[in-house]
């Protein structure tokens, strides 16, 4: 085998075009779409469907994620392929009858997968935007299911960690366990035969071979016959959503951010626009103090994240309010530069639900100067584990990115109004956050990242970095990184990567600290404003490998 496979390669700078993913496979396939006169979106597509393949950890053709598209003529755009729920879906469908939520329900199996929407997604990205045949973007994924793959270490390790959930499911077994019961790893030729056919279906006939024929037949006979709900009448109801940015700026620079149901445009600009109020430290980044004010003001932006945030096409949300200067500075005035403010004492009505992990995100940029950023899920890792009999990808498990209980009590023992709870054909509320940020009109940098609710402060963190602080991006990544969510009122940070001193003074503070392993997996390109150069950088949290040429 080719053990360079296993060895991140984390820098690149290009002049033509690059990738970088968290899949060495997936970035050198975008990069040779480019090669062949692909433009970015071309490239975007071929390299999702690469993941589906290779990173199935979070990779997929049975989720959904967010496409954010600025093109060089300077038109912007954002492909909403978000999971919906099916027509049966009710508010307390994984409700027991003693009104407690059965977890093993919402978390593995086929009763809490949504409608996929990642193939018709990526398909509806294409139709605008490519200009490669749709077959030609599909073929390198199909070539590595067919003729086998090395897991990177870091998806040998996820497969490992969950096999005892992965083996409750035949089909997984099938798919990513050998014949001695142990999962694949990272010396191990992965060939999966059955991905390989629904995807040559698929650059056959496009999403409809998905969405209305044999594959959707065979998708929704499995699902039913496990207990799942999903109806073919979902798949064929299904849409990608074409949407208007979220648009702001800081710090003389353009942020381009994702609209609902996605929560980060809307949250990062808010959080951007309370900092331009709080005189932070510009020749000391991210000293105790201004950690503080970026604590706090990522407090008081989470509150309004769960507050009011769902999927604006069925509840009404005030973004006007939300990203308004008034609110900024109203936020802003209520902290208190001296110590935090309790989350218990923002006596909001609200509920408090926690997001997984495990997603993927990965930019894009071509010669031209097209830009993509793209976040994709199964929700948690290898999504609700069931591989679907003969088409061999995973389900999502992203019904429970809605707030399942509705009939939860918050710390007030008040049953607040749920803009995210469970209601059909409904996209459930999620942090992920493709970002593009623009300079003088021109490309800069191209974000995201993994990470749940997390995500959200780690990509505030890179544009700060980057266009406050004038970092370089390789340092913007490498720096650690916190986040704070309202609740649980905790500030987490990366083990081993602060100094203790500073952990100390923001307890000072009266915060509470929480250590975790890593924060974010944020694979980013930065276009440098002097040469043009594309700087290609992959975060080293998880893995990564940054391709250009």
């Amino acid at each position: 085998m080719n053990h360079n496979i296993l060895l991140p390669q984390l820098s690149v700078k290009a002049q033509n075009g690059a990738v970088v993913s968290i899949d060495k496979y997936a970035s050198q396939v975008g990069v040779n779409i480019l090669k062949q006169g692909g433009n970015a979106i071309d490239a975007a597509v071929a390299t999702a469907f690469a993941l589906a393949v290779t990173h199935p950890f979070a990779g997929n053709l049975g989720g959904g994620g967010f496409m954010l598209i600025r093109l060089a003529s300077g038109e912007t755009v954002g492909i909403d392929f978000r999971e919906t729920a099916p027509a049966l879906a009710t508010p307390d469908m994984f409700l027991k009858p003693d009104g407690s939520v059965d977890y093993d329900l919402s978390n593995l199996g086929y009763l809490v997968a949504a409608v996929p929407g990642t193939v018709k997604g990526l398909e509806t990205a294409w139709q605008h935007y490519g200009s490669l045949p749709w077959a030609t973007l599909l073929q390198p994924a199909i070539n590595l299911a067919q003729q086998g793959i090395y897991l990177n270490t870091y998806d040998a390790a996820s497969l490992l960690k969950h096999r005892q959930d992965l083996a409750r499911f035949p089909e997984t077994v099938k798919t990513f366990f050998k014949p001695d019961g142990i999962t694949y790893g990272p010396q191990d030729l992965l060939i999966q035969p059955d991905l390989a056919n629904t995807l040559q279906i698929i650059a056959e006939q496009g999403a409809q071979g998905f969405y209305t024929g044999e594959l959707a037949d065979k998708l929704v006979a499995d699902i039913q016959a496990n207990g799942g709900i999903l109806q073919k009448a979902d798949l064929q109801a299904y849409e990608a959503k074409i949407r208007e940015p979220i648009k702001g700026n800081f710090a003389g620079y353009e942020i381009l951010g994702m609209p609902l149901p996605s929560s980060g445009g809307i949250v990062v600009q808010e959080m951007l626009n309370v900092l331009q109020y709080l005189g932070l430290d510009t020749a000391k980044p991210y000293n105790p103090q201004s950690l503080h004010l970026l604590i706090e003001t990522m407090r008081y932006a989470f509150l309004d994240r769960t507050t009011y945030l769902g999927d604006q096409d069925w509840v009404a949300v005030p973004v006007a309010k939300l990203l308004s200067e008034t609110h900024a500075a109203n936020i802003a005035a209520k902290i208190n530069p001296a110590c935090t403010t309790p989350s218990v004492l923002l006596t909001e009505n609200v509920l408090v639900q926690n997001e997984n992990m495990e997603t993927t995100h990965f930019s894009v940029i071509d010669k031209a100067g097209n830009m993509v950023s793209v976040t994709v899920t199964l929700e948690e890792a290898f999504g609700s584990k069931a591989v679907v009999k003969d088409l061999g990808f995973l389900l999502n498990c992203e019904m429970h990115d809605f707030n399942i209980n509705p009939r939860q009590t918050n710390f007030q023992g008040i049953t607040p109004n749920n803009p995210n709870g469970i209601a059909p054909h409904k996209r459930m509320l999620s942090s992920m956050t493709p970002t593009l940020v623009l300079k003088a009109g021109k490309p800069f940098l191209i974000t995201g990242s993994p990470g749940g609710r997390t995500i959200l402060n780690t990509v505030l963190q890179i544009i700060l970095s980057t266009t406050f602080y004038k970092l370089p991006l390789r340092q913007a990544l490498d720096l650690p990184r916190i986040s704070h969510h309202w609740m649980p009122d905790v500030v987490y940070v990366e083990k081993g990567r602060w100094e203790t001193a500073t952990t100390q003074a923001l307890q000072a503070k009266g915060h509470t600290i929480t250590e975790v392993d890593f924060l974010g997996d944020a694979h980013s390109i930065l276009i440098n404003p002097e040469t043009g150069w594309y700087e290609a950088e992959a975060d080293d949290r998880r893995a990564g490998w940054a391709e250009g040429y």
